[in-house]
């Protein structure tokens, strides 16, 4: 089985915990507006495949590169939007002793399968209300949720993550929702992280020929500090990669 993929290469702790082989993986079935990696977005985008056995090989020649706890983390893209070669690799690479970690949208209806093959799970969720959420980005958040709720039951290292977008989903009221949301699931075993608003992407996206469309979407310090204690305050945990 192959990936597809449009990059690949070594980060420190943003991508899971520890120094990571990242491998992005191409096409997406979000349409976030503010998305940093438009160039995966596209299922026809230009990109290169490894096998499963390749990328296993390739593991296994960097472990003296996994320090602190690293290992390998699919993310995109949507990794789940190749979710059978995805699974062969997270098993093949768990069976080399390779720790794994998948940053998701959340939206693969049989994310619970993969469970046992991932050692740290990143889930986002980008607005709690699906009305707003469907007319953002194109789809639903019903799946997000109850995977994130399946998650906080059944996985052992979940991070939710909220990317702060300012005049989408900083308001008071909205983050309520979150809130409301995150008690209705199984909290104490899982942490959330607030990730304020930046432009990385935006030259990607002219280079695609894609429109940038988001404006005025800064977050300042004082907002995110504000958010983090309104969710510390209603017993959620805080986390910071």
């Amino acid at each position: 089985m192959e990936l597809k993929l449009f990059q690949k290469g070594f980060n420190y702790s943003q991508d899971g915990p520890g120094n990571r082989l990242i491998y992005h993986l191409i096409g997406c079935n979000l349409n976030c507006p503010w998305c940093s990696n438009p160039e995966g977005m596209d299922f026809t985008s230009e990109g290169f495949t490894l096998t499963v056995n390749e990328i296993v090989e390739e593991a296994l020649s960097c472990t003296p590169m996994f320090f602190d706890g690293g290992g390998v983390t699919f993310t995109g893209g949507e990794a789940t939007c190749q979710p059978k070669a995805l699974q062969q690799a997270l098993i093949k690479l768990k069976q080399n002793g390779i720790n794994t970690c998948i940053e998701t949208n959340g939206t693969y209806k049989n994310l619970k399968e993969l469970f046992p093959y991932i050692d740290h799970l990143i889930i986002d969720l980008k607005h709690p209300d699906e009305a707003t959420h469907k007319k953002l980005l194109g789809l639903s958040n019903n799946t997000i949720k109850e995977n994130i709720q399946l998650a906080s039951q059944l996985h052992n290292d979940l991070l939710v993550r909220i990317p702060l977008i300012h005049g989408i989903n900083t308001d008071d009221e909205i983050i309520d929702m979150f809130i409301n949301f995150f008690k209705s699931t199984n909290y104490n075993n899982f942490r959330i992280e607030l990730l304020p608003y930046h432009e990385y992407g935006k030259d990607k996206w002219k280079k695609c020929g894609k429109t940038y469309t988001v404006k005025d979407a800064n977050v300042s310090g004082k907002l995110r500090l504000h958010i983090e204690q309104k969710i510390k305050t209603n017993g959620l945990n805080i986390a910071r990669t």
